[in-house]
């Protein structure tokens, strides 16, 4: 009885599983990535109408379609300046929080004194700490500093808040580095600071790219440390960007859409490019 209820057990099994999954999966996932880019669509299609089309069919298609807002917001110098000031913040948050996040989990892990574990729980729990919490006492440290309506006073704090998330994917990284490489190093007359920017840095290459397409990412996306800090309209980043222009268009809906939507194509395209690496970088420090 046993041996011939095993054989129909595994032929039926084999029956049910496809090699390519089963439809309800695919068709589920097929519904969620549909209502999760319709808004998207909505926005960049909204761009190519007109204020009279949307009013008469808002849920309609551009007839004729009007490229006109595109080009207005592409040809003035306010879209560009706002892509340039989010670009300059990205960069300097994700350099800064790399390079000092880079060092701090050197030291975390590869060299053990009285209070690793404290400062490293330290770091972790400022993961739970999110810049809602402290904006009101962050902005008074920043106005007492001088840095009101400057880049500056945006770009410290980012890379202050991510450190923990930079320090928390790095030390695995860091960790997994065999102590034989690092004693064959000093062997052959390595220094400490040597055997850093020559081995550290490119075994750790994984997690530094994660880490630091993670912090350019928070950094273009950020609203509230620049609505609190930024004042100015000359030193405004794009998210900060959009929520003027469409308080000073708001009668111009297809503009104020077209906006929109030119504001959403960078972080979509950086995000689409380092995906895998992201994923690659997180799997990394995972096993590590």
């Amino acid at each position: 009885m046993t041996a011939l209820t095993v054989p129909r057990t595994r032929r039926r099994a084999t029956r049910t599983s496809l090699p390519w999954g089963s439809p309800t999966v695919y068709f589920v996932a097929l519904i969620v990535i549909a209502l999760m880019l319709a808004p998207i669509a909505y926005i960049v299609i909204g761009g190519f109408r007109t204020n009279a089309q949307i009013t008469v069919d808002p849920a309609g298609l551009p007839n004729p379609w009007n490229p006109g807002n595109y080009l207005n917001v592409l040809t003035g110098g306010v879209f560009w300046r706002q892509v340039l000031n989010s670009t300059i913040a990205a960069l300097s948050t994700t350099i800064g929080a790399v390079g000092l996040g880079l060092m701090a989990s050197y030291v975390l892990a590869r060299y053990s004194f009285r209070g690793r574990g404290v400062l490293y729980a330290l770091f972790a729990a400022g993961l739970m700490f999110p810049i809602t919490v402290a904006i009101t006492p962050l902005y008074i440290v920043v106005r007492n500093l001088g840095l009101m309506n400057s880049l500056a006073g945006v770009i410290i704090p980012q890379i202050a808040f991510a450190l923990p998330t930079t320090i928390i994917i790095l030390v695995p990284f860091l960790r997994a580095i065999p102590g034989e490489i690092q004693e064959a190093a000093f062997i052959d007359g390595c220094s400490r600071l040597g055997f850093f920017f020559r081995m550290v840095l490119r075994l750790s290459l994984p997690g530094v790219i994660t880490t630091g397409i993670l912090a350019f990412i928070g950094s273009w996306n950020s609203y509230l440390l620049p609505l609190f800090i930024l004042n100015n309209e000359a030193t405004f980043t794009l998210p900060l960007g959009v929520q003027a222009f469409s308080s000073q268009y708001s009668v111009d809906t297809a503009k104020v859409l077209a906006f929109t939507s030119l504001s959403m194509i960078p972080a979509l395209i950086f995000f689409s490019l380092f995906e895998r690496r992201i994923v690659g970088g997180l799997t990394g420090a995972v096993k590590g």
